[in-house]
């Protein structure tokens, strides 16, 4: 049976991602990780290493858990182009420890053809402790005849999709700085020489002595 499709005419703002509950991180995902990934690094798969630092243990690389929250999109967003995907790590996750990875749905919008939505995206342990903020944006089919139409070849379904959003409206851009008005320079104006200067100063002692 063929998969799903998530199709842009039935995504919703607001819609929450179906969260996806990872199996408790063990040592052997760890190694099998270093394997595929190429990444070596001792504190993630060396017990005595990681200790010799202070660290409790090994732990799970950081781009271990931002692989987990990539698989939440792609579970649920079948069908659809990944345009841009950025987290930021929170917390330590060790052996033993469960993440669960959530989203949802924060903007959606039509430009020409081309559609859009952006995701809000975290991963929690087993605690509730957040460990791990990202988001993503994708770009979909509208429907599945916006589907079939491009790709035999036709242009794109173009239907208004204003954007929606949950997000706050962005604070309003400061006022420009006005500057004081700085008088220009007289046109023509010659700039006097250090010799000219001197005489301007003489003058009026000139001036003077010839009074007496």
């Amino acid at each position: 049976m063929a998969s799903r499709k998530l199709y842009f005419e039935a995504v919703r703002v607001g819609e929450e991602l179906p969260p996806l509950a990872k199996p408790p991180v063990d040592r052997v995902q760890l190694a099998r990780y270093a394997g595929a990934s190429g990444d070596f690094n001792p504190v993630h798969v060396d017990e005595t290493y990681a200790k010799g630092l202070g660290m409790p243990s090994v732990y799970a690389p950081g781009m271990l858990i931002m692989g987990f929250l990539g698989q939440l999109i792609s579970d649920w967003a079948r069908g659809a182009q990944l345009r841009r995907y950025s987290v930021k790590f929170s917390k330590i996750v060790w052996p033993g420890d469960t993440v669960v990875c959530k989203g949802r749905v924060t903007e959606r919008w039509g430009d020409e053809g081309r559609y859009f939505a952006e995701l809000d995206l975290w991963a929690e342990n087993q605690k509730g402790e957040l460990v791990l903020r990202g988001g993503a944006q994708i770009q979909l089919f509208h429907s599945l005849e916006d589907e079939n139409r491009q790709r035999s070849g036709q242009p794109p379904l173009v239907v208004p999709a204003p954007r929606e959003s949950i997000l706050p409206p962005a604070p309003p851009a400061p006022a420009p700085r006005k500057e004081p008005a700085v008088a220009a320079p007289v046109s023509g104006a010659k700039k006097a020489t250090p010799r000219e200067s001197h005489a301007l100063r003489k003058a009026p002692e000139a001036r003077k002595s010839s009074k007496k």
